[in-house]
């Protein structure tokens, strides 16, 4: 019959993934909640309905509890990226925060992430399928107007530079950042050190990861931040201390405590301990992405040396061809020769490349 009208019946939102992902991403933003069923507006989220630049911003935020919606789990194939996609998020909103990255570079991201957590048959078949899934996050957040996506390379929006900085701390222009500068303590010949712009309001988890960046350390052990006798760090049911959240404390709130040196030790083994001293505070530059690398001096000594101890001792050995430790510790700190290891050399550009990098 001509103009008839055909109805056809789903029994879920799951049977159109389209319109699952509307949905979805409508319930993670809070506009919505089910009941019995039924999808029911959430009063309190009116507001933003009238709001548009708001509700952008809640609906990209939102995206970091959708791992489920985006990347949907099935009888023979579960997703990498989405298994492990709150670190993935983050990590690259970070990237992505540092200006234009290759797609290959994300993907290489996310990857290196996720692999190590799982056993695999096949390697090359679930790097294909993590791509994949990679480039579908990617087209989602064009669509969303977070992204410009060209075929090599993923750049933020402004408005989402925007947001991606307030919710990483980072100072906007015009708003105060501090001027730090960060020395390892007992170090000489040289003394090693790093003066970074921070921002006030980023955690004291990111102000780690910052640190390890421009040192040169592996982030591959525990770290602790000390403010006038209480301890920062990852809570965690292994720890034997008493350890306040770093992820929610902000390094404006401690230094406020304290107004001098904070201390950061990086592996509670060799015991790295680092003086964060602020000197000044400046105001954020238009168009400058923080944090910022000013300079430094000293190369980042070997991972696991044995401590500022070890470490002087290292040095000894690799100056001394005849040693008869030498040619292992060269072995060791992974060079081809001694000469490789200059204990003065501290290359900033490269330390600044991998500050943007990391984002």
């Amino acid at each position: 019959m001509q103009g008839e009208l055909r109805v056809f019946r789903t029994q879920s939102s799951t049977e159109l993934p389209e319109l699952n992902l509307i949905v979805e991403w409508a319930k993670a933003t809070g506009l919505v909640r089910a009941v019995k069923g039924r999808l029911l507006p959430v009063k309190k989220a009116a507001p933003l309905l009238n709001d548009p630049k708001r509700l952008w911003e809640a609906s990209f935020m939102a995206l970091g509890k959708m791992s489920q919606a985006l990347f949907p789990k099935n009888y023979w194939y579960s997703s990498l990226v989405g298994e492990e996609f709150a670190l993935i998020w983050r990590a690259l909103q970070r990237r992505l925060y540092g200006g234009p990255v290759p797609v290959a570079d994300l993907r290489e991201l996310a990857w290196q992430i996720a692999s190590p957590y799982y056993e695999m048959g096949d390697p090359q078949a679930q790097r294909r399928m993590a791509d994949q899934d990679l480039d579908r996050l990617l087209t989602v957040l064009a669509r969303l107007g977070a992204v410009e996506l060209t075929e090599e390379t993923a750049t933020l929006t402004p408005a989402a530079v925007t947001t991606v900085r307030r919710s990483l701390g980072e100072a906007a222009s015009g708003e105060p950042i501090y001027q730090i500068r960060v020395t390892l303590q007992e170090s000489a010949d040289p003394v090693i050190w790093r003066r970074l712009l921070v921002s006030p309001g980023i955690t004291l988890a990111r102000l780690h990861y910052i640190l390890v960046t421009v040192m040169g350390w592996q982030d591959s052990h525990l770290h602790l931040f000390r403010v006038g006798g209480v301890l920062y760090g990852q809570p965690s049911r292994e720890w034997d201390l008493d350890v306040v959240d770093e992820g929610k404390t902000s390094l404006a709130e401690v230094l406020a405590q304290v107004r001098a040196a904070i201390e950061y030790e990086y592996d509670l083994g060799d015991s790295w301990r680092h003086d964060i001293v602020p000197e000044e505070i400046l105001t954020a530059e238009d168009g400058v992405r923080y944090p910022v690398l000013l300079g430094g001096e000293g190369a980042c000594p070997p991972e696991d040396v044995g401590g500022i101890g070890g470490y002087a001792y290292f040095r000894l050995v690799l100056a001394d061809p005849e040693h008869d430790e030498h040619d292992e510790y060269v072995r060791r700190a992974g060079l081809d020769s001694a000469q490789e290891f200059d204990p003065a050399r501290f290359a900033v550009e490269a330390a600044r490349r991998a500050l943007a990098s990391a984002g």
